[in-house]
């Protein structure tokens, strides 16, 4: 019963550093670039985006098209930036112990 107890002290301590951990990466502010650094975009550490900055050179009818697939690069840039961010907090909270594939926390 002892280790039962102890279990759920650990899964409570778990739980209040991953609020915590959650909280500081909805805070957490990452760039993600294109275009070399023609565009911009932010994300948050939940993958939110937050803001796009352009380049006033990219503002041109004709380049509509290059710039859609800058953004788009941009974002991607961002988005895997913030997955292994995620990984590399999970892994420090965790311990490195191994979690279940396909384990969403957010």
């Amino acid at each position: 019963m002892k280790n039962f107890a102890n279990m759920m002290k650990q899964a409570q301590e778990l739980q209040g550093r991953m609020a915590e951990m959650q909280a500081e990466m909805e805070r957490t502010r990452i760039d993600g670039q294109s275009g070399g650094g023609l565009v911009v975009v932010t994300l948050n550490g939940k993958g939110d985006l937050s803001g796009v900055k352009i380049d006033p050179s990219l503002a041109k009818p004709e380049e509509l098209e290059i710039l859609e697939d800058l953004i788009v690069a941009a974002h991607t840039d961002a988005k895997s930036k913030v997955e292994r961010l995620m990984q590399e907090k999970m892994q420090s909270l965790t311990g490195g112990l191994p979690l279940p594939p396909g384990l969403k926390l957010f």
